[in-house]
């Protein structure tokens, strides 16, 4: 199966621009080649906001531009993961979607593990979800969540085979998501897709990019530098079961973590945070 991985440039705060990007992005999507579904990174559609500007920048999950989206998916009929900063209930998340080639909605995730100029921005997100998407279940994190264990076991919990990353990874700590994701990826016996920024942001900030895909051994399949890129990935479900063939972590685990499971009659699951 071929993944589509968009290391791209953001805009902070115009969401026009971004919203312009992603739909090219779209739009050139190989699905001829053979490609299934494209990965955007961490705030794509907003860039990150602040605690000035983040009630201008956050929309609803049935607000006009993921409405574009979904539509630019359903007519390329390729699925699109993305970042958005979601506003719901009165408060502002730091949230991704997967939309499929049909342009519905399959799965809403919120950052679980705020960090520092996250905090007074966003709230907390608390539970980890997957769902059922060609085959593979798969579940999402964002940018720091991956520097965890828990929030990956959490998804390995669930039988997640692919775990999705937005990220928005900075210098000068470029390096530290591709080591931790080799780390979650084998722990968890599972692949992991990490898409980050690149190029300046506010504040002197430079994204180093370093995109990547994992294989369920940890290896790395294939990884990007520092420039834009749309990085065309390849995985292959066999290596899920090869991994697994001598020992399976999740069954020889013998600390477990406290989390309240919910199963949901369209194949989609959750474990939530249980404070």
């Amino acid at each position: 199966m071929q993944i589509e991985l968009a290391q791209i440039a953001l805009a902070e705060g115009d969401t026009d621009h971004n919203v312009r990007r992603v739909l090219d992005v779209i739009g050139q999507a190989d699905v001829a080649g053979g490609t299934r579904l494209v990965v955007f990174p961490e705030t794509t559609l907003s860039g990150f906001p602040t605690s000035n500007n983040v009630a201008s920048l956050a929309q609803g999950l049935d607000g006009s531009v993921l409405r574009a989206v979904a539509e630019a998916a359903r007519r390329k009929k390729v699925s699109v993961v993305l970042g958005l900063t979601e506003s719901a209930g009165g408060q502002f998340y730091n949230s991704n979607v997967l939309i499929d080639e049909r342009g519905q909605l399959l799965l809403r995730y919120r950052k679980t593990h705020l960090w520092s100029c996250d905090i007074g921005v966003f709230s907390t997100g608390n539970s980890f979800d997957t769902c059922l998407w060609n085959g593979l279940r798969v579940g999402m994190l964002i940018c720091y969540d991956v520097e965890f264990p828990e929030p990956a076991r959490a998804l390995g919990m669930l039988g997640t085979q692919l775990a999705i990353v937005t990220d928005g990874n900075m210098d000068p700590y470029g390096p530290v998501h591709r080591r931790a994701g080799v780390a979650r990826a084998m722990e968890n016996q599972m692949f992991v897709a990490i898409v980050n920024r690149c190029g300046r942001g506010d504040n002197n900030l430079t994204f180093p990019g370093e995109s990547v895909l994992i294989d369920p051994f940890g290896d790395i399949v294939a990884s990007a530098g520092a420039q834009e890129v749309v990085l065309k990935v390849t995985v292959d479900p066999t290596k899920l079961e090869a991994s697994r063939q001598h020992y399976r972590y999740l069954d020889d685990k013998r600390v477990q973590l406290r989390l309240k499971a919910v199963e949901r009659a369209d194949g989609s699951q959750s474990l939530l945070i249980d404070n």
